[in-house]
């Protein structure tokens, strides 16, 4: 496994119907930096210096994994992994709406 990217992606809540899958550090970053200033605390700034870290090399990717996963479950974002998979599977791909 490359060390920039997860074992395994995490999946979190981005809306009411929004899943958005997190596979590295760089997806952890683009997903925190986007999180409301308002609600970002002590457990965001330490997920967000672990990816950092994780991104520039200087901690593993699982590092990064751990903090992203603590982080989404504390804000109660994170959501199961079958779940997520199964949703995924159902899309055609095809990026067209189904009527």
């Amino acid at each position: 496994m490359s060390s920039g990217t997860f074992s395994s992606p995490l999946f979190v809540r981005r809306a009411a119907h929004i899943v958005q899958e997190i596979a590295s550090p760089a997806d952890a970053i683009d997903f925190l930096n986007e999180w409301p200033e308002d609600r970002r605390d002590r457990i965001y700034e330490a997920a967000l210096r672990a990816c950092f870290d994780a991104y520039n090399g200087r901690k593993p990717a699982s590092a990064a994994r751990k903090a992203i996963f603590r982080f989404a479950k504390q804000v109660a974002i994170l959501e199961d992994a079958t779940s997520a998979m199964q949703w995924l599977a159902a899309c055609t791909g095809s990026g067209k709406a189904q009527v």
